[in-house]
């Protein structure tokens, strides 16, 4: 297992941390934990982990702040584990680079997948990014700003685009209303939701087949959206 990806798992719940343990150690991946944030810090510079799963609620201190020390020095993908009511504390994590979050209790499956997701696009930024995003039937050419739909090119606007370019180069990941608006928009405009709010509702009915039940670009409710891409 040298080769195995390592994931270092930050929560001060003993049965949480023996379950993900066993979990991804049957999957062939190395685990190390730690049950307080400063262990975390420490164990994360010394051993280089290739993926961090972070619970919020840690004893020492707020999980927020790991993840805003953490980004300091490494862009190691971060997921997220917290509580269900806990929203307020998950988009700022996320607003401060984590990539994912799962709301606790979860089930074995998601949290694997969330850990596949995580693990190719940190493959993705440490190497060649890819160019061309696929998804279902559309074709999203990053070098070239060309978006397809099965044969027949979609004309979007330059905001449109942008828009579309920026969730599908982190696609896989939860992206904040604040991340996007700012990205997309400008700094300023980062608590104008209802800007986002308009043109999502605009890029999913010229690229979903049922905007109404989209496949594609998916609302994480009170937080931000998330571009599914083809694995």
């Amino acid at each position: 297992m040298s080769n195995a990806p390592h994931i270092l798992v930050i929560d001060d719940e003993p049965q949480i941390l023996r379950a993900i343990r066993t979990i991804l150690t049957e999957k062939q991946f190395r685990v190390t934990t730690a049950s307080r944030g400063e262990e975390g810090l420490t164990v994360a510079a010394a051993n280089q982990p290739d993926l961090i799963i972070l619970d919020l609620g840690l004893p020492d201190m707020d999980g927020v702040e790991v993840c805003r020390r953490l980004r300091e020095w490494t862009q190691t993908p971060i997921i997220i584990l917290s509580v269900r009511d806990s929203e307020r504390d998950k988009v700022a994590a996320l607003d401060q680079g984590a990539d994912d979050y799962l709301t606790k209790p979860f089930s074995i499956e998601e949290l694997l997948a969330r850990v596949r997701v995580a693990l190719r696009h940190s493959a993705r930024t440490q190497g060649t990014e890819a160019k061309v995003v696929k998804a279902g039937p559309l074709t999203i050419d990053l070098a070239w700003h060309i978006v397809k739909r099965g044969d027949e090119e979609v004309k979007l606007t330059a905001t449109e685009y942008k828009l579309l370019a920026y969730l599908a180069a982190n696609h896989g990941r939860v992206l904040t209303h604040q991340s996007i608006l700012t990205h997309v928009w400008d700094p300023a405009d980062a608590d104008h939701t209802e800007y986002l709010r308009v043109y999502m509702r605009q890029l999913r009915k010229k690229l979903e087949a049922d905007p109404e039940r989209p496949q594609y670009i998916l609302t994480e409710p009170g937080i931000g959206y998330r571009f599914i891409a083809d694995e």
